[in-house]
Formats: C-alpha cells, structure tokens, sequence
C-alpha cells in the first residue's frame, strides 16, 4: 500500500511539473528565426506598427515571467497591442538562430529576455537590456511603459528641434 501511494504522489508531482512546462510554451524551438522576423514585418508594415522582438526561450524562466506580466499589466498590454507586433524569437540548446539574431545585431549578448525594436521596414531601431527593466523580482510597470513609448511609430515620426 505505502508503494502505491508513493508512486501515486510521484506521478502527481512529475504531471504537475510537466503541467507548468507546457502551460509557458511561448517559444517554438522548431521555428525559423528569419522567417518569423519577415512575416512580422510584413504584418507591422501593413499595421503601422513596429515589431518587438522578444530573444529567449521556454527555459527562461524571466522570459515567461515577462510574458505573463506584461499580459496582466494592463496599460503595458494596451501599448504593446496599440503599437507593435510581437514575435517570441526562440534561442535555445536545439536552436540558436543564430542567423536571425546576427541580423538582430546579436542581442543575445545582453543576456535574456533581450527586447529589439523593428520598424515597418526591418531596421532596427533599438536593442533593449531588459535588465535595466526590472524592479525586485519582477518588472517596473513605469520602466516598461516608458521603454514601450520611447519606441512607438509615434514617437520616432516625431520632428523634434
């Protein structure tokens, strides 16, 4: 008896992990970086948006943390949505992209999640550390707002004197 509950909790314990592992499935380790880049381009174009490229992986644990957040955030949602076309950029064990990210300017030398800024065109317009966004164990709602603002359609149409 004592073995079948241990191997009951055991099996409980292994599916709820594995729950967590699939429910922050934002990435797909199979995608081809480039293309995803130029299809989001594209959509960014025809949108008047701007892309944000957010580099990282299923195993990065600031990358989900990111995503859920900036889900639940709602001023940082309502931004993003307004202005720019999201693309989860997978860099991981089974796939680097390494080509995509030398097109980036090899962000992922600021560590992970690293956000790029795109404009309708393709150009990068920025490359963000995402560590100066943090705040405690998490993010600052205020740092990422502005960080979002600074980069909008919008703000960089602007004539400034």
């Amino acid at each position: 008896m004592k073995y079948l509950i241990s191997l009951i909790v055991i099996i409980l314990l292994f599916s709820n992990v594995n729950a967590q592992t699939e429910e922050f499935k934002i990435y797909n380790p199979l995608a081809d970086g480039s293309l995803e880049i130029n299809e989001a381009v594209t959509k960014a174009k025809a949108k008047g948006k701007h892309v944000l490229v957010q580099v990282g992986g299923n195993w990065c644990k600031w990358c989900r943390l990111f995503y859920k957040w900036s889900h639940e955030t709602t001023a940082v949602d309502s931004i993003i949505n307004a202005n720019y076309i999201v693309l989860h950029l997978n860099y991981s064990k089974e796939n680097k992209n390494n080509e995509a990210l030398n097109r980036l300017g090899k962000p992922q030398r600021f560590g992970f999640p690293v956000f790029v800024i795109l404009d309708g065109s393709g150009n990068r317009l920025h490359t963000q550390n995402t560590g100066y966004l943090e705040e405690g164990e998490g993010y600052s709602e205020k740092k990422v707002i502005d960080f979002l603002q600074q980069w909008t359609p919008e703000a960089i149409s602007k004539e400034y004197p």
